[in-house]
C-alpha cells in the first residue's frame, strides 16, 4: 500500500510523458484510471511484442493502471467522463487543450463538476506564448532545448539522446507538480489547474548546466560547461572495451595516479594541481586520461578505481545490466507473470519507502479490460453501464 493509497486519478493522456507520469502515480499507490479512445494508445502498437496492442514500451509505462474504452467524441461518452472526473482527485491529460475543449473537457467545465480536482495538462509549451498550438513531441523539444546543439559544440554532429528524455522528465516534473497541488489542495480544498510545458521544463534543464557566461548581463561568453562539452568526455577505451570513470576532484587524482605507479602527479603538472587547472585544460586531460586508460583491461581498471575509491562504472549494454551485481542484489528486475503476456520482466519503483513501500500491484492493462469495474466502483449501476456500452459510448472486452 504506498504512499498515494486513496489518491483517485484520471488519466486522459496516450504515448510516453503523461503515461509515464500516472505510472509513477500509479506504482506510488495512487488508483489510475486510464481512459483510452476506441483506437487506443498508439505506444501499443510499438514492437516488440507477444500480442497485437501489448508492445513492450507499453508494457514499461502503463503498469499500476486500470483501462476504460471509452469514445468521448459521443455525449454518452462525454457525460461518462464528466462523472468520473466528479468522483477523482486529479485528471492528467496531455490533449492539446484546444481539443479538449472541443470536446467539452476544458478546465473550467471539470472544475465547475468537481471544484477539488487537480486539473493537470502538460502541454508542447506554454499557452500564453505564440507556440501555444504547436504540435510537441520528444525530438523537436531535444531540439529547441539545445541537446542537438550540445553535441555539435562537443565537436559531434548534432544528435538528439537515443531515448524520450523529454517525455520522461517533463512526465517526472508534471508529479512533482501535481503533488505540490495535492498538498495545497489538502490546505485549501479548492483544486486548480496545473500547466507543464516541455518546451520550458527542458530549456530550463538543459541551461541549468549549460547558460554560463550567458548568466551574465553583458554576457562573459557564448554559454556552456567546457566539462560537459569536452570532445573527450566519454566512456574511455581499455584495452578489451570501455569503462566509465570520473576522476573529478583532488583527492580522486592524487590515488589514481598513486595507483598506477605515478604518485609525483599532480603536483609535476600544474594542469593536473587544482579543480580549477584541470577545467582550464579539460580537453588536454581527458585526451590524456584516454591514453592512459587503453593500456588495461576494463576489469582491470575496474578493480584498481574499486580500491583507490574512484569512481567507476561498466558501460553495461541493455542485457549486461541486468546481471549488474548491485540490482541483482536488490532484486531490482523481477519476473513476474502478466495476465495476457506471459512471464515478464518488470524493473522495481526506484524510490523507497520505510513505512509505505511502493510496489506494483497491477500489470499494465489490456485495452478496456476494467471498464465495467471501474465504472462499478465510481457508482455506476448495472444498467448504466449496459446503456452506455450499448450506445457506443463504452467498449468492453470481448468474451472469448
Amino acid at each position: 500500500m504506498g504512499p498515494l493509497e486513496g489518491l483517485r486519478v484520471l488519466d486522459l493522456s496516450s504515448i510516453l510523458m503523461g503515461p509515464y507520469a500516472t505510472q509513477i502515480l500509479g506504482d506510488y499507490g495512487a488508483e489510475v484510471i486510464k481512459v483510452e479512445a476506441p483506437s487506443g494508445d498508439l505506444v501499443r502498437q510499438i514492437q516488440p511484442s507477444r500480442n497485437p496492442g501489448m508492445g513492450a514500451i507499453f508494457l514499461n509505462t502503463n503498469r499500476s493502471k486500470d483501462s476504460i474504452v471509452l469514445d468521448l467524441k459521443t455525449a454518452e461518452g462525454n457525460r461518462a467522463l464528466l462523472r468520473m472526473a466528479a468522483e477523482c482527485d486529479v485528471l492528467l491529460t496531455n490533449v492539446r487543450p484546444r481539443k479538449m475543449a472541443a470536446l467539452g473537457l476544458s478546465w473550467e467545465t471539470l472544475h465547475q463538476a468537481n471544484p477539488r480536482l487537480i486539473y493537470a495538462a502538460l502541454v508542447g509549451f506554454d499557452q500564453r506564448g505564440p507556440y501555444a498550438g504547436r504540435p510537441a513531441y520528444d525530438d523537436l523539444i531535444q531540439g529547441g532545448a539545445c541537446i542537438p546543439y550540445s553535441f555539435t559544440r562537443a565537436g559531434n554532429a548534432p544528435a538528439y539522446v537515443p531515448a524520450a528524455i523529454a517525455d520522461r522528465i517533463v512526465g517526472m516534473s508534471a508529479v512533482n507538480a501535481i503533488l505540490a497541488a495535492v498538498v495545497e489542495r489538502d490546505r485549501s480544498g479548492q483544486g486548480q489547474k496545473v500547466e507543464v510545458p516541455m518546451f520550458e521544463t527542458m530549456v530550463s534543464m538543459i541551461l541549468g548546466d549549460h547558460l554560463g557566461g550567458l548568466t551574465y548581463d553583458p554576457p562573459l561568453d557564448n554559454g556552456g560547461y567546457r566539462r560537459h562539452l569536452s570532445p573527450d568526455r566519454k566512456p574511455y577505451a581499455t584495452r578489451d572495451g570501455y569503462v566509465c570513470a570520473l576522476i573529478y576532484n583532488d583527492g580522486h587524482w592524487e590515488r589514481f595516479f598513486r595507483a598506477i605507479g605515478r604518485p609525483e602527479m599532480p603536483a609535476a603538472d600544474p594542469r593536473y594541481a587544482t579543480f580549477a587547472a584541470r577545467l582550464a585544460h579539460i580537453d588536454e586531460v581527458y585526451a590524456e586520461l584516454g591514453e592512459i586508460l587503453k593500456t588495461r583491461t576494463t576489469a582491470e581498471w575496474l578493480a584498481l578505481f574499486d580500491e583507490a575509491d574512484v569512481p567507476a562504472m561498466p558501460m553495461h549494454s541493455y542485457e549486461s545490466v541486468m546481471s549488474d551485481p548491485h540490482l541483482e542484489a536488490i532484486g531490482f528486475f523481477s519476473r513476474t507473470e502478466h495476465p495476457t503476456e506471459g512471464p515478464i520482466r518488470q524493473m522495481a519503483v526506484p524510490a523507497g519507502f520505510s513505512r509505505t513501500p511502493a510496489v506494483p500491484e497491477k500489470a499494465a492493462p489490456a485495452m478496456g479490460a476494467q471498464g465495467g469495474e471501474v465504472l462499478s466502483r465510481l457508482g455506476f449501476g448495472v444498467d448504466e453501464i449496459e446503456g452506455l456500452a450499448q450506445s457506443g459510448a463504452l467498449h468492453l472486452p470481448r468474451e472469448d
